[in-house]
C-alpha cells in the first residue's frame, strides 16, 4: 500500500537564508562548532543490542583519541544551550555516555546519551542533517500541536531534543492488550484527534514506527497521548491519503479499536474538538505562524507535480477555491489552516447569536 501512495525516497531540502534568519529571531539556532559531518568521522564502531539481546540497528561508535575529548565537549555545549541556558559550569557534573550512529532511515542520525554522573539521571538528544521539511515540522509541531519541542539548527546540522514515550508499533504490538476498557476508549479517542491534526497540518506518514503513545498515571487511571516524533514528511507528497494516519497497514489495529469503540457521533465530536482547538492555537500563535508560513510560501520543498496533485486532492475534499490558488505548499498548508479558522469563527459566531 504505502509504495503506492509514497514516493520511494523523499529528497533532502536545505535550510534557506529566509528559514534560518526566521529561526535566529526564535532562538532555534545555535553556535557550536561541530557539525553532523564532524560526527560521521568515528572510527569503528559496535552494535547495540535492547534487553532482550535483539539488533537495534544503531551502533555505538567511538573517535580518534585525540579528537574525543573536544567532541564531547562540544556535545556538552549542545546539550546546555538546549536544555538550559548555555552555563559551562555544569560540564564537570556531564558525562557523554554514548553516541550512536543510526543506519537505517533518510536522516541517518546520532543519538548522543548524556549522563549526569553525580545521580545516574540521562537524556538522549539527536544530531541529524538539516533538512528544511523537517525543520517546518518541527516549528509547526511547537506551535500547532499541545506539545512543545526544542530543537536548533547550526548551518547544515539539526538538533532535537528526544520525545519520551513508547513507540506505537511496540504499543500495539505488546500493550493494547493489557488496557483496560477506559484505556481502550481513550486510545480510540486519541487516534481520532491525531489523524485529524495530522490531516491538517499536511505531517506525512504517521505510520506506527513515526509516532509515540504516553502513558501517563491520573489518581487511579492511565491516560495515553499520541504524539509524532518523526517530521520528515512535512508538506512534501501529493497523495492527500499520506497526511492520513488511518491509511497506513501498520495502523490497522488502532483503526479497528476506533470502529468497535466509538460510533460515528462520537468521532465526529472529537475530530470537531480538534479542530477548535487548532484553531484556537492559530490565533494564538498568529504572528508566529503568519511568520513561519510567509517563509514556506517562498521556499521550494516539494516537486510542482506533488503539489497539483496534493491541491486538487484538498480541493476535492472542501471545495475551497483557495487551494485551487495555491501555488506551493507552504501556500497548500496556509489555505488548510485559514479554512480550519474560518469555520471554527462561523460556529464560533452562531453559538454567539444564539446565545443573544
Amino acid at each position: 500500500m504505502e509504495n503506492k501512495l509514497m514516493s520511494k525516497k523523499k529528497p533532502s531540502f536545505p535550510v534557506n537564508e529566509k528559514l534560518l534568519s526566521y529561526l535566529d529571531t526564535y532562538a532555534r539556532t545555535s553556535e557550536v562548532t561541530i557539525s553532523y559531518e564532524d560526527l560521521l568521522r568515528f572510527s569503528g564502531g559496535v552494535s547495540v543490542f535492547d534487553k532482550e539481546d535483539n539488533d537495534t540497528l544503531w551502533i555505538r561508535v567511538y573517535y580518534p583519541e585525540f579528537e574525543q575529548d573536544e567532541i564531547e565537549y562540544n556535545l556538552k555545549r549542545i546539550y546546555t544551550q538546549l536544555h538550559s541556558d548555555g552555563n559551562e559550569n555544569i560540564f564537570d557534573y556531564l558525562r557523554i555516555a554514548g553516541i550512536d550512529f543510526c543506519t537505517f532511515g533518510n536522516s541517518k542520525p546520532f543519538r548522543i546519551k548524556v549522563l549526569n554522573i553525580y545521580n545516574n539521571n540521562y537524556v538522549y538528544f539527536y544530531v541529524k542533517q538539516a533538512d528544511a521539511s523537517r525543520v517546518y515540522g518541527l516549528e509547526l509541531e511547537h506551535i500547532l500541536s499541545p506539545n512543545r519541542i526544542n530543537f536548533l539548527v547550526y548551518e547544515n546540522t539539526l538538533i532535537e531534543e528526544h520525545i519520551s514515550g513508547i513507540p506505537g508499533d511496540e504499543f500495539i504490538r505488546e500493550h493494547l492488550e493489557e488496557c483496560d476498557d477506559l484505556g481502550l476508549n481513550q486510545i480510540a479517542k486519541e487516534f481520532v484527534k491525531f489523524n485529524e491534526r495530522c490531516m491538517i497540518t499536511l505531517l506525512g506518514d504517521m505510520r506506527s514506527y513515526n509516532y509515540v503513545i504516553i502513558p501517563t498515571h491520573d489518581f487511579d487511571t492511565v491516560r495515553y497521548k499520541i504524539r509524532a516524533i518523526d517530521f520528515d514528511q512535512q508538506c512534501f507528497e501529493g497523495n492527500f491519503k499520506v497526511y492520513q494516519p488511518a491509511i497506513f497497514k501498520e495502523n490497522i489495529r488502532l483503526v479497528q479499536l476506533v470502529a468497535k469503540r466509538l460510533d460515528n457521533r462520537s468521532i465526529e465530536q472529537y475530530r470537531n474538538e480538534e479542530r477548535a482547538l487548532l484553531a484556537r492555537r492559530i490565533l494564538n500563535g498568529k504572528k508566529r505562524l503568519t511568520r513561519l508560513l510567509r517563509v514556506m510560501a517562498t521556499d521550494n520543498i516539494s516537486p510542482r507535480e506533488n503539489v497539483r496533485q496534493l491541491r486538487a486532492d484538498i480541493f476535492d475534499f472542501t471545495s475551497d477555491l483557495k487551494f485551487k490558488r495555491a501555488a506551493n505548499m507552504g501556500a497548500i498548508l496556509r489555505a488548510a489552516l485559514e479554512f480550519v479558522k474560518r469555520n471554527y469563527e462561523d460556529i464560533s459566531l452562531k453559538r454567539l447569536i444564539k446565545e443573544i
